[in-house]
């Protein structure tokens, strides 16, 4: 006889519950996300990228416990496009299959505008230290993230939420 389990997302994702700072996991440790605002390097000369990649290198030799995630700020529109060019097979009235066509350009028009939008995240692991010690911690981190150049803040429960939700869609 199979065993049947109800886990939760959370549950098999490993985490535990929303902490003060950000999430628990099941292992005792607490993620803690930094949103980034992104910099425009399309704008900027190779001198200046250089400085970025750089100042991001100091960073990551001073805080080797940050760990980097990226991904398109974007919802996937490709199921809802597959959906409209069904449809517009399907459509015998010509003024019906001509709106769905305009439906589906947006799509295209939206979707290319958001192509170029990511969002990045600082994650930090704290492990076993005290209220105070993790506070003491996140804010040296967070201090070492801005005087390195980067526009970073801590997130919310809800910003969190909508990060895993789109980085699990992508996978």
């Amino acid at each position: 006889m199979k065993s049947k389990t109800n886990n939760s997302t959370a549950q098999l994702i490993g985490i535990k519950a929303f902490s003060r700072n950000g999430i628990a996991t099941e292992r005792g440790d607490e993620l803690v996300f930094f949103s980034l605002k992104p910099t425009n390097i399309s704008v900027l000369s190779p001198v200046n990228i250089s400085i970025k990649v750089k100042k991001l290198m100091e960073l990551l030799s001073a805080q080797p416990d940050i760990e980097i995630c990226c991904l398109d700020d974007q919802e996937c529109f490709d199921g809802n496009k597959e959906y409209l060019a069904k449809r517009i097979e399907r459509e015998p009235n010509p003024k019906l299959r001509e709106l769905l066509e305009k439906d589906r350009r947006f799509l295209d028009d939206v979707q290319i505008q958001m192509s170029t939008a990511r969002q990045f995240m600082f994650i930090v692991r704290i492990r076993n230290e005290s209220v105070e010690q993790s506070f003491a911690t996140l804010n040296r981190i967070h201090q070492a993230i801005t005087s390195q150049g980067f526009d970073a803040r801590r997130c919310t429960p809800d910003e969190i939420k909508r990060f895993l939700t789109l980085y699990f869609l992508r996978q």
